[in-house]
């Protein structure tokens, strides 16, 4: 499998390029910088340490923000390259991304184009955070000899499967990792059996998260909007859901009437295709807009059309469902302690297979309201809003919760500290 993949992507260049045009007509890669995923560079090395961190998107981008602060606080002559593969991580990075961390857009996973990739950077350590495992990408680097830990590892079932087909091959791609540090034990066990050499358990460094950002002007502005109003938020919607909120709301207004509904689209993007369903259906709503429009006293349905604001839309409100748990693609699951760690309560929804160990142990300690149906989902909203003090102890539970599952990041660096003295860095601190 791995020799058949190697030439695939040696001799299939013309494809690919295909390929990548099409995603650019689409929208999904960058005009300006489709060369970056041919492993050409935007800009040149800096001097002196390099650290590779690849992620594939948001969600992955913003879990690796974690740690990628702490080791630039730590190190001050250290740079860190961030790849990702959507264009809408590459705008979250760019935003977020600290002095010396900077990104660019991951190359294919094509023998000559990782090459030039490599050759150009020249990284000393390389920190793997997606799922996606690239066999060239990862079988040039372990030939040159560069350490690469594999964090915040997890493998689904499916994957498992489909590699556990070719377990010679699978066994040289996972051992191209120095050591895969795991979010589960289902994940030390799949990899494991896979063949890697060392796989420790460590934890999903999203329990370390920092709270999402935001602008305090932003959110007094946004509490003076909505006064005393009852607020309920959709965080992170996928497709069909901006619909299902608009019929709670619907449903809800006759007990709450001056109750504003908040929606979050996962993909701003998709705003076009919102306001036309929306339209299609009458349903009265507003867009909050790069002019960050306020929603006024008629407004019954806002939606925050906006990148990188869900942290102040989180600190706003005190109640929310996670998106794409009821979405029509299959579903799972955003992750929750964003919300809590900016003291939001979380209702969780039926399709969050992605971070369904996260999502269990906060219904474990009773810090999430679990729902199946639409339903279900309306009768949480109607019970929470209805009794602010019974919102007001789950919101504090689940805050504290949050903060007491924040040691995952320690045991990361602890157990990165070798691979960092083999690539001739300064280990990292760890907090006791």
């Amino acid at each position: 499998m791995l020799w058949i993949y190697r030439k695939s992507m040696r001799f299939g260049t013309p494809i690919i390029n295909a390929v990548l045009h099409a995603r650019l007509r689409d929208g999904k890669e960058s005009r300006d910088r489709i060369h970056e995923r041919r492993g050409l560079a935007s800009q040149p090395r800096p001097l002196g340490s390099l650290i590779w961190v690849n992620v594939v998107s948001v969600g992955e981008a913003q879990s690796m923000l974690i740690l990628i602060n702490r080791l630039l606080e730590e190190n001050p002559t250290l740079h860190i390259l961030v790849t990702s593969v959507t264009t809408t991580s590459a705008k979250l990075l760019e935003d977020r991304l600290p002095h010396r961390a900077f990104h660019q857009f991951t190359p294919v996973d094509n023998p000559q184009w990782v090459r030039r990739f490599l050759d150009h950077w020249k990284p000393d350590l390389v920190l793997w955070a997606e799922s996606e495992l690239w066999p060239n990408m990862l079988h040039l680097l372990n030939k040159r000899h560069i350490p690469v830990a594999l964090v915040n590892a997890q493998m689904s079932p499916k994957s498992h499967r489909r590699w556990s087909l070719f377990p010679k091959a699978a066994e040289k791609v996972v051992n191209c990792f120095s050591v895969v540090l795991a979010q589960t034990d289902q994940d030390v066990e799949f990899y494991k059996d896979l063949g890697a050499r060392s796989v420790v358990l460590t934890g999903n460094i999203k329990y370390s998260a920092h709270p999402l950002p935001f602008l305090e002007e932003d959110l007094k502005n946004l509490q003076n909007a909505v006064g005393h109003r009852r607020l309920w938020l959709y965080a992170s919607s996928h497709a069909d859901e901006e619909i299902l909120a608009a019929t709670i709301h619907e449903k809800l207004e006759s007990k709450f009437p001056d109750l504003l509904t908040i929606i979050v689209p996962r993909h701003p993007q998709r705003r076009d295709e919102i306001s036309q369903k929306f339209l299609q259906k009458n349903i009265l709503h507003l867009f909050r807009g790069t002019e960050k429009n306020l929603p006024q006293a008629q407004d019954k349905i806002y939606i925050a059309d906006t990148l990188g604001e869900l942290g102040l839309f989180y600190r706003l409100c005190p109640l929310t469902i996670i998106g794409r748990c009821f979405s029509n693609d299959g579903g799972g699951g955003h992750n929750p302690l964003e919300a809590a760690l900016l003291n939001c309560a979380v209702i969780r929804g039926p399709k969050v297979q992605n971070l369904e160990e996260i999502f269990d142990d906060m219904q474990e300690h009773n810090v999430t309201i679990p729902v199946q149906t639409h339903d279900d989902l309306y009768e949480a909203l109607q019970n929470y809003l209805s009794d602010p003090a019974k919102l007001q102890d789950l919101r504090q539970r689940s805050l504290t919760y949050a903060h007491d599952k924040s040691d995952v990041l320690e045991k990361i660096l602890f157990e990165l500290e070798s691979l960092f003295l083999r690539a001739n860095l300064p280990a990292p601190k760890v907090k006791s």
